[in-house]
């Protein structure tokens, strides 16, 4: 077994029809730029019935259709967020939580400490989050319950130094199911692109095609801060 196999990030999606939410950070190959990518999917109507939309420090999720909105606590919310040189991404409104520390001198782990997965039983979907600091170095996280009855919040910590051309995967399920079983083990090591329009493609296209909702990819030159980003929305 070799540990420190790179997966290709096609392989992880491609057979895979319910993911659920997902968050890619890594380094490109030529290690000049910082990665991060988000994507959303969706089995009812209500989660269907999104688009990502850019916001002035990030992005937020919209109702695509607002005459169809029904419960909007766990869907609508700020994904991606800009902190000065922190940029902040995960599946909830637990990016705002986050954003909050941060400025107000706290960090990652002290924010997420005061959160727990959602009330959404019995799925019990995970919080999954991450952070990539100025120099690329980036963590990850996950809120997921202890047991089947939601009791108890098991959290979880990882933190990478920024390698070219590698990447950590995280998502909040391992597949499809009933209820859905939550995402187990380490982030996933998977490749990153040196071009954002290849690597946004290969996420897309290989997203499962009746569940994909929205795809966000950010890429960050390290040296300048310059960024060149793509969403990319099923609602149109």
């Amino acid at each position: 077994m070799n540990v420190y196999e790179i997966s290709h990030i096609t392989d992880k999606l491609k057979n895979n029809t319910y993911p659920g939410r997902g968050i890619i950070l890594g380094v490109t190959p030529d290690g000049r730029k910082k990665v991060c990518a988000y994507f959303i999917m969706g089995r009812s109507q209500n989660s269907r019935n999104r688009v990502f939309t850019e916001t002035v420090d990030g992005i937020c999720t919209e109702a695509f259709d607002p005459s169809l909105l029904q419960d909007p606590s766990l869907i609508i919310y700020h994904p991606v967020r800009m902190v000065g040189d922190v940029l902040i991404c995960t599946n909830g409104d637990q990016t705002d939580t986050i954003a909050k520390a941060i400025m107000d001198g706290g960090t990652f782990e002290e924010a997420l400490r005061t959160r727990e997965f959602e009330p959404d039983g019995p799925n019990w979907t995970p919080r999954i989050s991450g952070i990539v600091a100025e120099d690329g170095s980036y963590k990850l996280s996950i809120l997921k319950s202890a047991d089947a009855e939601g009791t108890a919040c098991v959290r979880q910590f990882f933190e990478y130094p920024p390698m070219p051309g590698v990447g950590h995967f995280i998502h909040t399920y391992v597949t499809d199911g009933n209820p859905i079983p939550t995402f187990q083990g380490e982030p996933e090591r998977v490749d990153i692109s040196d071009d954002l329009d290849t690597y946004a493609g290969m996420l897309w296209t290989n997203l499962n095609s009746d569940n994909k909702v929205s795809l966000f990819v950010r890429y960050t030159d390290i040296e300048t801060g310059e960024y060149e980003q793509l969403i990319v929305n099923d609602n149109t």
